[in-house]
């Protein structure tokens, strides 16, 4: 009998620590936490470990195609495949950060969207029968999206928006940021919200996609918001905790067999939100 298996990206600390945690006692196969700094990614499964949980590393930086291609290689030699994906790696700059607007644009993007995307491309396709993936995005996807002009809103909210249409609109933000004329192209200034947007059109696309290209396979493409959590991104301010945040993506992950919704949609705790 092959083991089952999951996969955390950013999994050394925060939300991706906190849904690793939760995964190691609520699913049934092994667990892998994965990070971009072995380091750190070997301390959170030691700190996991301690806990009495049963964790497993592997490096992985998202923003590294060779480092995805190793890793997507060692999961399907192995376990024949993945059984659930949680793509959580992500950044932020905070909000009193001085680093100019076209830079945070550059920066942002090729993490949340471009490297989000690499995965996707390379894994998708490993993900077994009755897999799930859960793409972590953030409500700022919907607001951002409602500062969007109406055109864009209306080819991120389509049916038939391409991967490929999706990518150059995304390319189109980051060269509008550097020449300072974004506002003008009808686009919010935050560029967080805008790889969010991306991440959430992504997961309606991919789903729509598996479901027409594996009919048979009941695997479930989500996007969801953990809320707003106390970790380094977000700040001790924010309102929920790690274990709290963790409880979207892992009800996603952990989605009975059989079940066929939700399935490219937006969700936050733990229900369907419009986009």
């Amino acid at each position: 009998m092959v083991t089952r298996v999951a996969v955390v990206t950013g999994g050394n600390k925060g939300i991706g620590k906190a849904i690793v945690q939760a995964l190691c006692k609520q699913f049934e196969g092994d667990v892998y936490l994965t990070a971009r700094d072995e380091g750190r990614g070997r301390d959170a499964v030691a700190s996991l470990s301690s806990e009495g949980l049963k964790v497993n590393f592997h490096q992985l930086d998202i923003n590294d195609v060779g480092s995805i291609t190793k890793a997507a290689a060692f999961f399907k030699d192995k376990y024949g495949g993945v059984d659930v994906l949680v793509n959580n790696a992500g950044i932020a700059f905070k909000v009193a950060d001085t680093t100019p607007f076209a830079t945070q644009a550059d920066v942002t993007l090729k993490t949340n969207f471009f490297a989000t995307q690499d995965m996707l491309t390379h894994f998708l396709p490993l993900v077994k029968a009755g897999g799930r993936v859960v793409n972590v995005s953030s409500f700022v996807s919907v607001r951002s999206l409602s500062q969007c002009s109406p055109q864009l809103q209306e080819r991120f909210r389509s049916e038939d928006i391409t991967e490929e249409e999706l990518t150059g609109l995304m390319r189109r933000f980051v060269d509008r940021a550097k020449k300072g004329e974004h506002k003008q192209d009808g686009w919010p200034e935050t560029a967080y919200g805008v790889s969010k947007i991306g991440v959430t059109t992504l997961s309606m696309i991919q789903a729509r996609r598996v479901s027409k290209e594996r009919p048979n396979d009941q695997i479930l493409v989500n996007a969801c918001c953990p809320g707003w959590v106390r970790t380094d991104m977000a700040g001790p301010k924010a309102t929920k905790s790690p274990e709290e945040g963790a409880v979207t993506p892992v009800y996603l992950a952990l989605l009975p067999a059989g079940e066929t919704e939700p399935h490219g949609k937006f969700v936050s705790d733990k229900a369907v939100h419009a986009w």
